[in-house]
C-alpha cells in the first residue's frame, strides 16, 4: 500500500505565495508520475500539475506562469510552489501518484488532501 502525505496549506492573501509539499511512503518500486489536483466547492477534481519521472511537466493553462512542480531532493516528493494566488485558486488540493509497488502491479494514490483559501 501507498501513503501520500500533503503538507503546507493555509490562508494567504491575494497575490501571495503557498508552497504545498507532499512524500510518498509504502509500496514503491518505482514512479511514473507525481502531481497535484484541486477541487472547490461544487466543482469537479481538476489537474492542476503534473510532473513525470523524466521531469516532463504538465499544467492546468491558468496556472501556467504562477505554478510551479517539482521532485523534491528526497525520494518520492514532489511540490508545488505556487504565487500570485487568486481568490479562484481555492479549494482542496490533492497529491497523487501513479507508479508501480513491484515489476508488474501498478498503483496510484491520492493523499487526504490541504486546504489552500486565497482571501483578504
Amino acid at each position: 500500500q501507498v501513503q501520500l502525505v500533503e503538507s503546507g496549506g493555509g490562508l494567504v492573501l491575494p497575490g501571495g505565495s503557498l508552497r504545498l509539499s507532499c512524500v510518498g511512503s509504502g509500496s514503491i518500486f518505482s514512479l511514473s508520475a507525481m502531481g497535484w489536483y484541486r477541487q472547490a466547492p461544487g466543482k469537479q477534481r481538476e489537474l492542476v500539475a503534473s510532473i513525470t519521472s523524466g521531469g516532463s511537466t504538465t499544467y492546468l493553462d491558468s496556472e501556467k506562469g504562477r505554478f510551479t512542480i517539482s521532485r523534491g531532493s528526497a525520494k518520492n516528493t514532489v511540490t508545488l510552489q505556487m504565487s500570485s494566488l487568486k481568490p479562484e485558486d481555492t479549494a482542496v488540493y490533492y497529491c497523487n501518484a501513479r507508479g508501480y509497488s513491484d515489476l508488474v502491479r501498478k498503483f496510484e494514490a491520492w493523499g487526504q488532501g490541504t486546504q489552500v483559501t486565497v482571501s483578504s
